[in-house]
């Protein structure tokens, strides 16, 4: 394996190639949606039934006697069962985009688990079932897993702090990896977590955004303000506002981008996309954004918050994902956890 290291073998498909299944763990931790979990789970599973018609969706179920319950939940949405496989793996939430490895793929098109260390965002102190997750995956994927390390040290990264095009190419935050106050990886520096991403997913180039949105309790995860929608063109969260808490922040974001095209990549396209207005609930503010989509086959669900943007955000998805549907799901209580559809899918390729 050291030897595949150094030659950087390894490489993180885009989020658009096929795909082989999706993973997803039905929702039970109320904490998450204090006062409003009750609608959680037809959100959950409105998103699994559309998923279901065009591929496989694992979902991680907390106890086996929920099996029943599920089934006819998920039936009441129109789902694919003959797509549905519950597996008995119990975690402390459901946002697996961060705490579920990250598959990768090795020269010869092999399948590799990278699990990364997760410690629940420096936020939170039940993690443990989160963590040890990948253990169920590695049992019904029978993949093998790694454990990416730096100088001997356990890397602690969430997969919606990254979007990557396939192809060389990552987006991240300095908000999110280097901020010394969030306790993820305390000391690493910008090289350092380039020759991560280099060895681990294949990456030439990072683009290193600033900030990420107000209301993000992850800290400025990425999936909430930029994404790869292909390998020359990126999408990105925009706010006309001056004086809304994100104009200064997206504006940054949206200059460092034309700014690496300028330097790097002529024919790169930036896609500027909307964000909805400021969203509270019970008083606080909470991340409402476009960005957080999930592209599975043949369609990418768009998350929507009733909001007169939707129209004009779905629009612009059909004109640059001609080949697939696009499917709105109301994501207007679901961000009450601070995630919508991209935080709780995570893709496993083919």
């Amino acid at each position: 394996m050291p030897n595949l290291l150094r030659k950087g073998a390894y490489r993180m498909p885009a989020e658009w190639e096929s795909q082989k299944s999706t993973w997803i763990a039905w929702p039970h931790n109320k904490d998450d949606w204090p006062g409003k979990f009750e609608d959680i789970p037809g959100v959950f599973a409105l998103i699994v039934s559309n998923i279901s018609k065009v591929q496989l969706v694992n979902i991680l179920v907390n106890k086996k006697s929920e099996h029943k319950k599920i089934i006819n939940k998920l039936k009441s949405f129109g789902t694919k069962i003959s797509n549905i496989r519950l597996i008995n793996c119990k975690t402390d939430r459901s946002w697996v985009r961060d705490s579920l490895p990250i598959f990768i793929k090795i020269k010869k098109n092999k399948k590799i688990l990278s699990n990364w260390e997760f410690n629940a965002w420096a936020k939170y102190k039940n993690f443990k079932k989160d963590n040890k997750a990948y253990l169920k995956i590695r049992r019904a994927t029978k993949i093998k897993v790694i454990k990416p390390k730096f100088k001997r040290k356990k890397i602690i990264l969430e997969g919606g702090s990254i979007d990557v095009n396939g192809n060389g190419l990552l987006l991240t935050t300095k908000q999110c990896l280097l901020s010394k106050i969030q306790e993820r990886n305390i000391g690493f520096k910008i090289k350092d977590y380039e020759i991560i991403f280099q060895k681990f997913f294949g990456i030439n180039k990072v683009i290193w955004l600033n900030k990420g949105i107000v209301g993000d309790d992850t800290h400025g995860h990425v999936d909430d303000i930029a994404r790869f929608v292909g390998k020359n063109k990126i999408f990105v969260a925009k706010e006309k506002n001056k004086k809304e808490k994100n104009f200064k922040n997206l504006s940054e974001n949206i200059k460092i981008l034309k700014k690496f095209k300028n330097e790097n990549i002529k024919k790169l396209k930036i896609v500027p996309i909307p964000m909805p207005e400021p969203r509270k609930i019970k008083g606080i503010r909470v991340p409402a954004s476009y960005l957080n989509f999930y592209i599975a086959n043949k369609i990418v669900l768009v998350p929507v918050f009733k909001d007169p943007k939707d129209k004009i955000v779905l629009r612009i998805f059909k004109r640059h994902f001609k080949s697939r549907k696009i499917v709105p799901v109301d994501c207007s209580v679901l961000v009450w956890g601070f995630g919508t559809i991209h935080c709780l899918t995570q893709q496993e390729p083919i």
